[in-house]
Formats: structure tokens, C-alpha cells, sequence
């Protein structure tokens, strides 16, 4: 296993304690490869030693890759789909979603509407109800191959998504409506079901929400989601796909600028951003 950090000067590689400056390696050059792994791995070998990579240098672990994402997982979600939608008819088709064989994939981000460690993601100006979305998100190349993961922030509008689905993607897709990171783990080995995804929220530094699940309460296989994903469609430079969240705020709960989200899920470490 390796972590891959984005820097500002460049990527750095960690396997088991020992950090080293890739020299000439890119992240479009990972996600293109047939074999990431085998590729970060002689990266890794020809390196030089580098420092631990402190956080106000990381980006975000992507460059050309688009965001994509799935929705209704999760029991929970379904079940906070099902509430939030109820008035405008939308109750029923979310429970239907959760039991279909197809699962529910949606566009989320282009590079440039990414946050990275430490920048600020937003809560959409016409939203009274805004929650983020702690997931896991997968590392997918090219030919739709699983070569690791890292955390992510599917940032939401529950107010707009609620009022018609088929609002979703104003709900989902806006100027800094994602974030992933710190860290790519580069490994052939999917986070086991005991695997723990974690957030919490703080405000004027105090708690104001926390929350956890696991990797094994997501009700569909990890490589199907990948795989839905790439039929009839083509990711030439491979593609993160967020994975769904079992973690909702209550109702009464919405984000306020100012706010610190801190979404931590096993090797990928803690991914922090401040809400604009």
C-alpha cells in the first residue's frame, strides 16, 4: 500500500513510514496506467527522500479526473431521501432505487469545482438546508479498475433536492460542491466492512455535530458500483466515484460558513475544510 499526496511542487509518495518526491510522475499518468499500483510503485523506488508533506501544501488528489457519485447506498440515505422528498411525491421511487439492481450514479464535479485539503467548500447562496456528505471515494483508471481511494465530501442542498427530485443536480453540482483527500491510497485491497467513516462538524471550534458508520453497512458491492459507472461510458482519464453516505445531520442541523468539516476514513486519513 502507498499513499500518494498532491502537493504544490509535486507528488510524494509514503509507504511505511518512508516518503519520497516522485520525480516526473503525474496523477494523469496514475489513472491511465493499466497497472497504477505497479506504476506508483517504481515511482516510489526511484524517488528521493522527502519530508512528510505538511497540510497547508496539499491539493487535491486529482487533475483531469471528473467526480462522479452514488446515491441511496446506504439505509440511512434512503430513508433521509425518502423524508426530505415525501411533499413533493418523491417517497416512494428513493425505496425503489435502494432495492433495484441499477444503482443511482450522478455527475458531481468537474476539477475545478473541487476543494483540496484545507480550502474552503460552499453552501449555495439560494439553500436554507445545506449538509455534507462524508464518502468514501474511490480511485477508478481508465478501464474501470479499483487501484485505491480516498475521502470525500459530496456537499448537498437537502432544501432544493427535496422540493423535486429531479432538482438534484442543482442540489449537488456548484462552485466548490466537493472535496477530496488528503491523500490517494494506492492499494489493491478495498477497505474492509469494518472500516470506519467518520465526520464531524465544528463551530466557533466546539462540536456541533459528529457522526460514523462503516464500510459494510454500503448495501451494494464496491466494483459493481465502478462498473455501472463505465457501461456505455468512457473516463479516458479515469474518474473518482464518491460512494454514498450513512451519515445524515438531523433535520434541524445546516451548515453555517465559518463551519470546519473533518471527515476521516482509514488510511486516507482526516480531510478538512472550512465552509465558506
Amino acid at each position: 500500500m502507498f499513499r500518494l499526496f498532491a502537493t504544490a511542487s509535486g507528488l510524494v509518495l509514503e509507504n511505511a513510514g518512508t516518503f519520497r518526491a516522485a520525480a516526473g510522475l503525474t496523477l494523469d499518468a496514475v489513472f491511465t496506467a493499466a497497472d497504477p499500483g505497479a506504476v506508483v510503485a517504481a515511482a516510489f523506488a526511484s524517488g528521493s527522500p522527502a519530508a512528510a508533506p505538511a497540510p497547508a501544501d496539499l491539493r487535491a488528489p486529482l487533475v483531469s479526473q471528473e467526480i462522479w457519485a452514488a446515491g441511496v447506498t446506504y439505509f440511512r440515505s434512503r430513508t433521509a431521501r425518502m423524508e426530505e422528498s415525501k411533499d413533493a411525491g418523491g417517497g416512494t421511487f428513493y425505496d425503489r432505487v435502494y432495492e433495484a439492481d441499477r444503482p443511482e450514479l450522478f455527475f458531481k464535479a468537474t476539477p475545478h469545482r473541487v476543494a483540496g485539503p484545507g480550502t474552503g467548500v460552499r453552501i449555495r447562496a439560494d439553500s436554507k438546508w445545506n449538509v455534507p456528505e462524508p464518502e468514501l471515494t474511490l480511485a477508478v483508471n481508465s478501464a474501470g479498475r479499483i487501484f485505491g481511494y480516498t475521502a470525500g465530501n459530496d456537499m448537498s442542498s437537502r432544501d432544493i433536492e427535496g422540493e423535486n427530485p429531479l432538482y438534484l443536480p442543482q442540489a449537488k453540482v456548484y462552485d466548490r460542491s466537493a472535496a477530496v483527500g488528503p491523500c490517494l491510497v494506492i492499494t489493491d485491497t478495498l477497505p474492509g466492512p469494518d472500516t470506519v467513516i467518520a465526520i464531524e462538524i465544528l463551530r466557533a471550534g466546539a462540536p456541533a455535530f459528529s457522526g460514523q458508520t462503516t464500510v459494510g453497512q454500503i448495501k451494494r458491492p464496491l466494483p459493481s458500483l465502478a462498473a455501472w459507472l463505465f457501461r456505455d461510458n468512457s473516463f479516458p482519464a479515469g474518474c473518482l466515484l464518491m460512494t454514498g453516505t450513512g451519515i445524515v445531520p438531523p433535520d434541524a442541523f445546516t451548515l453555517r460558513a465559518g463551519d470546519e468539516i473533518r471527515i476521516t476514513i482509514g488510511a486516507a486519513g482526516t480531510l478538512v475544510n472550512p465552509v465558506l
